[in-house]
């Protein structure tokens, strides 16, 4: 399901008798909606979530009996894709995680940029239960467990609760009232730069898998870049005129 709030798209699964579950129509949606929102200049963020209380996503349909059916002619499988189309997002995707995350939950929680969970929430990586081990999803949780947190996760299939997700920094906030922590995260954010936001992203994504001199030879140049935006030019005459900013998102 999507919804505008002002210059934030909402997508919600809405897909609640199935615990949020990850459909192939799920997929195509989401994929279509994050395209969309990163053509379009006038959306500022992008919030995920899942519909009730009970799950933000519990990972594969495993009642449907076809979820890891793939074409295996096709190089690419769509679960994949999508991780692709969020590492290459410049619009800021957010996770507000309102239940319990597993399995491809726990991967489309980790392709976004920031996550705020309910206190209730619980994370998992139960694969090994039904005889598989998490894999598309190692890609995006990589960077953000602890590699002994993450091969504990994998292997025992336990969960951990919202408590711990917030100890290893595998989510920005957790929260007793959600939504408001929810909409304090996008106004820290929205009032800021678009500018700035959308090659930021793309600077500290590009640089996730580079060496330490290949990093820095490209932010130096990246940093040349940034100061020639209409952004840059107004927020530093704001600074000196001691008044808000007027971005242009230029």
């Amino acid at each position: 399901r999507e919804e505008m709030r002002g210059p934030v798209m909402w997508l919600t699964i809405d897909r609640e008798e199935r615990r949020n579950a990850i459909s192939a129509g799920v997929l195509s949606a989401m994929s279509n909606a994050l395209a969309r929102a990163n053509q379009d200049r006038a959306v500022r963020a992008v919030v995920i979530t899942g519909s009730g209380t009970r799950a933000f996503c519990a990972g594969a349909d495993l009642q449907s009996g076809t979820s890891f059916k793939f074409d295996y002619a096709e190089p690419h499988q769509g679960f994949a894709n999508l991780f692709r189309q969020a590492r290459q997002s410049t619009v800021p995707l957010i996770a507000r995680v309102n239940g319990a995350c597993m399995a491809g939950g726990m991967g489309i929680m980790g392709m976004c940029d920031m996550a705020v969970a309910s206190s209730q929430a619980v994370f998992g990586l139960p694969e090994v239960k039904v005889g598989l081990f998490p894999a598309q999803v190692l890609s995006v949780l990589g960077n953000l467990l602890p590699r002994r947190v993450l091969a504990e996760m994998c292997i025992t299939g336990e969960p951990i609760s919202a408590a711990q997700a917030l100890e290893y920094r595998l989510v920005n906030h957790v929260s007793d009232d959600l939504d408001a922590t929810v909409d304090w995260l996008l106004g820290r954010l929205l009032d800021k730069s678009p500018a700035a936001i959308r090659r930021g992203l793309y600077t500290m994504k590009k640089i996730e898998a580079m060496a330490f001199e290949e990093s820095m030879a490209f932010t130096e140049s990246q940093i040349g870049l940034f100061a020639l935006t209409e952004d840059a030019v107004e927020g530093q005459l704001a600074f000196r005129e001691k008044r808000k900013p007027q971005w242009s998102g230029r």
